[in-house]
C-alpha cells in the first residue's frame, strides 16, 4: 500500500477551507498568517511558495515578508517583535535555514508561544513533553496524521524512529508514544541499527540521508515512513530510504516526494486554525 500523502493533504486542506470559510462568517475575519523569509536559498523560497499556495486556497489573510540575506538579527527581531503585537496576525513562521549571523534560537524563541506555529518554541516544546495542549511540530504530526489516515494501528506496536532532531525526531517519538506504542528512537550511532530497524511494525525514518535504510533494515508487513527529501547526482528527489526495494517488503510505505512533505504544509494550515481559534477564544 502507497500511502499517498498528497492525495491525504488535499482532502485535509478541503475540509479546513470549508472551516476557515465558516469561522470567517461567525468571528468577522480570516485566519491570518505571516511568513519571512531572510534571503533567496532556492529551496527555503520553494518551500515558501508551497506554504503561500496553500494558504491562498484555505482562505487565509497574511503577508509575505522578503528581507535580504544581510539583514541584521536586531531588525529580524523587530519585525517579529511587531507582528506579536499585531492583534490581526494569528500565526508567525520564520522559514529556516537562517544565515550564519542570525542565531536561530534567538529567532525561534522572540516569537509569541501563541503564534508560533512551527511549534519550535521552548514553552510549546515543554508542553508537548508534559501532556499539556500546545502547538505541535507541523512534520510530526504529518506523520501521525499518514499513520492515522492509512489505518495502520498504534496501540501496543513497536516503532521505531531513525533521528533525534528536536524538528523530527523527537517530537514524533512523543507523539506515537501518547498513541500507546512502544518506542525506540535511534541513530547514526546505534549499535546495529539494521537489528533494531527490523524490529520495528512502524518505521520512520529522518536522518537526511539519502536511500540509508535498505530492504534487509525492514521487517515484512511494517509501515514505513520516509521524512527525508535528498537530492542525488543524478538530480532525482529521494528519500532516507530505499524505495525501490523497500516497497515490495513494507506492508505500507509513502512515496518520496509525495509523501510526508505535502502533510507538513497541511499541518501548517492546522496549526493556524488553531493559533486562530485560541486567540478568537482568549
Amino acid at each position: 500500500m502507497i500511502i499517498d500523502g498528497k492525495q491525504i493533504a488535499q482532502h485535509l486542506k478541503e475540509e479546513m477551507r470549508e472551516q476557515v470559510a465558516a469561522l470567517s462568517a461567525q468571528y468577522g475575519r480570516k485566519p491570518c498568517l505571516d511568513v519571512i523569509i531572510v534571503g533567496e536559498n532556492p529551496a527555503s523560497m520553494s518551500y515558501v511558495r508551497s506554504k503561500i499556495k496553500a494558504t491562498e486556497y484555505c482562505g487565509f489573510d497574511g503577508e509575505l515578508i522578503q528581507l535580504p540575506e544581510t539583514v541584521s538579527q536586531e531588525e529580524l527581531l523587530r519585525i517579529i517583535g511587531e507582528r506579536n503585537e499585531n492583534d490581526h496576525v494569528d500565526g508567525i513562521l520564520v522559514q529556516l535555514p537562517l544565515p550564519k549571523h542570525i542565531d536561530e534560537q534567538a529567532v525561534i524563541e522572540a516569537i509569541s508561544p501563541e503564534k508560533d506555529v512551527d511549534g519550535f518554541h521552548p514553552t510549546n516544546v515543554a508542553k508537548l513533553w508534559l501532556d499539556q495542549k500546545t502547538i505541535v511540530p507541523c512534520t510530526p504530526m504529518g506523520v501521525m496524521a499518514l499513520l492515522e489516515q492509512s489505518g495502520t494501528p498504534l496501540q501496543g506496536r513497536h516503532a521505531v524512529v531513525v533521528g533525534r532532531s528536536n524538528i523530527v525526531g523527537k517530537p514524533v517519538a512523543k507523539l506515537l508514544l501518547d498513541k500507546n506504542c512502544t518506542v525506540t528512537i535511534a541513530h547514526s550511532r546505534t549499535a546495529d541499527l539494521a537489528a533494531t530497524c527490523r524490529e520495528a511494525d512502524i518505521l520512520v525514518v529522518a536522518v537526511g540521508r539519502p536511500q540509508m535504510i535498505t530492504a534487509d533494515m525492514v521487517k515484512p508487513g511494517a509501515t514505513v515512513i520516509d521524512v527525508g527529501i535528498n537530492r542525488i547526482a543524478d538530480g532525482r528527489l529521494v528519500g532516507d530510504v530505499d524505495y525501490e526495494s523497500v516497497a515490495p517488503i513494507a506492508g505500507a510505505i509513502t512515496p518520496v516526494p509525495g509523501g510526508v512533505g505535502p502533510m507538513t504544509i497541511t499541518m501548517l494550515m492546522r496549526n493556524t486554525i488553531e493559533c486562530y481559534k485560541q486567540r478568537i477564544n482568549k
